[in-house]
């Protein structure tokens, strides 16, 4: 018979609220933990499975997989509920877990219908991989329905309600329903208690079918022994992505073989794909684009790459060039040379230019100006360093013999 409102356990270390659920295995309460004022839950064994042959076994396998489950909480999970206790009430084996707001799966599609894969997949994905620890630790949930799946108002969900022992079916009942909620549950889960991974992996894909489409699937039992159809989701509800639709048959596959055979490779099928990158891009070819070589006589339009170096400009060596045409300039104005010198002259100081090997400051000069300038830009600096020079030398000449005249009166 179940506990009553108000009864006390552990000598009033918990207090009983209600029965928060009732199956073939098991009962659920809401209770008080009154040392720490906190809501938690309470799952026993149904009293009347004692009179069941292979109930030791059960009450075995709950002890054993309920300290599993403990250990486990050592190191919490945000999607696993956590266990809080073990204990024994009388002849009543007693497994105390966190009490989690919000409300079940179940309650949240019955409310607004089928939840829009945006929603939903998040969540999915949470639970899956809890429920990839819990594989990790060498057990198998086994009833991972949407009754099961908490809603927390902040968008996280919650695994709860381990089916602790559910790969034995007590002889004294009907196996109809008892081996996992209708419709979310293997076919071989229900007829031998298969305890491999790939039984998480169609219930959770068949809670993903419930949640899409707002309706239950066909049960696995069903669709073997009846050869009944199981209706794609997206005839439901065509407005899920294709991918969605292939994970979910996929993951609802009638044998274990044909089910990918992890929780993680399922959940990398719901997964969407990555973008290819691009091929990365010469260095060279990089130049060019950054700094385009202009065209004779056109004006150049420096093109700003979208990280920039410093510009390095060799001052030393565009003064020992300055300084050196500064001289063949005062030379040329001392020599009384023609005009028609002088336009040689620049001509001559351009070619010294573009030939890049006349004068060991120019070449130098513009070594270190191509790390920095295009060919065109290099040869204007240098241009109007050479020109500048000459003007001054003939500027200096001009003025020493202005000097020099008013020194004579």
């Amino acid at each position: 018979m179940p506990w009553i409102a108000g009864q006390q356990l552990q000598s009033g270390k918990y207090v009983i609220e209600k029965v928060l659920g009732q199956g073939g295995f098991g009962i659920t309460y809401k209770a008080l933990h009154v040392e720490l004022n906190q809501t938690v839950v309470i799952k026993t064994p149904n009293e009347y499975l004692s009179h069941d042959p292979e109930y030791e076994k059960y009450i075995e396998r709950f002890i054993q997989e309920g300290r599993i489950l403990a250990r486990l909480s050592q190191e919490p999970h945000p999607h696993i509920v956590g266990v809080i206790d073990l204990f024994r009430e009388g002849d009543t084996h007693c497994l105390v877990m966190d009490f989690v707001e919000g409300e079940n799966l179940f309650e949240a599609v019955r409310r607004r219908g089928a939840l829009p894969e945006a929603e939903i997949l998040p969540c999915i994905h949470q639970i899956g991989e809890a429920l990839s620890v819990v594989h990790q630790a060498g057990l198998v949930h086994r009833d991972a329905h949407p009754g099961n799946i908490m809603l927390r108002r902040n968008g996280k969900a919650v695994l709860i309600d381990f089916g602790i022992a559910k790969e034995l079916l007590p002889k004294t009942l009907s196996s109809k329903g008892i081996a996992g909620n209708e419709g979310f549950a293997p076919y071989e889960q229900m007829s031998r208690g298969s305890r491999e991974a790939t039984v998480d992996v169609y219930c959770l894909a068949a809670t993903l079918y419930y949640a899409v489409t707002g309706q239950r699937p066909t049960t696995s039992l069903a669709r073997k022994l009846d050869d009944a159809d199981l209706k794609s989701p997206k005839q439901i509800n065509p407005s899920i992505s294709e991918q969605l639709n292939q994970a979910i048959l996929k993951g609802m596959a009638l044998e274990a073989k044909d089910r990918p055979q992890s929780m993680q490779r399922w959940l990398a099928m719901l997964e969407a794909p990555k973008a290819t990158p691009p091929p990365p891009v010469d260095r060279d070819y990089k130049k060019e684009v950054v700094r385009p070589e202009a065209k004779p006589n056109s004006e150049a339009i420096p093109i700003k790459p979208s990280t920039k170096s410093p510009r390095i400009i060799p001052w030393g060596w565009l003064i020992g060039v300055l300084l050196s045409y500064l001289l063949i300039g005062y030379l040329l104005a001392a020599s009384n040379a023609p005009y028609i010198i002088w336009v040689v002259a620049v001509a001559g100081a351009v070619a010294v230019v573009l030939a890049v090997a006349v004068v060991l400051a120019v070449a130098w000069a513009e070594y270190e100006l191509r790390k920095s300038f295009s060919k065109f830009h290099t040869f204007l600096i240098l241009a109007s360093t050479s020109s500048l020079g000459l003007g001054l030398g003939w500027l200096g000449h001009r003025i020493f013999i202005q000097v020099h005249s008013l020194l004579k009166l």
